[in-house]
């Protein structure tokens, strides 16, 4: 469900504080300010642009990290059951 391109896509996104969100059983990559919209309420949100950086110390992942990160996120979100 969640994939490297998403992490990269997150890491990169131009919009005001993004975030990796699962709705409706999908992923996407949404501004946290589309989190209050009807499209966006009551998803599941994953991970912030913020806190990737934050865990990476500003790094700019390598393609194995980026795996690396989607593998864990898409565990812990099918550990959830979203």
């Amino acid at each position: 469900m969640i994939t490297p391109e998403q992490i990269k896509d997150l890491l990169e996104s131009d919009a005001d504080d993004p975030v990796l969100v699962v709705v409706s059983g999908a992923a996407a990559v949404v501004p946290a300010s589309a989190l209050e919209t009807d499209d966006y309420r009551g998803a599941l949100e994953i991970a912030s642009r913020k806190d990737l950086l934050t865990g990476l110390d500003g790094e700019v992942p390598s393609g194995h990290e980026l795996e690396e990160i989607a593998a864990r996120l898409d565990a812990s979100v099918t550990r959830l059951g979203a």
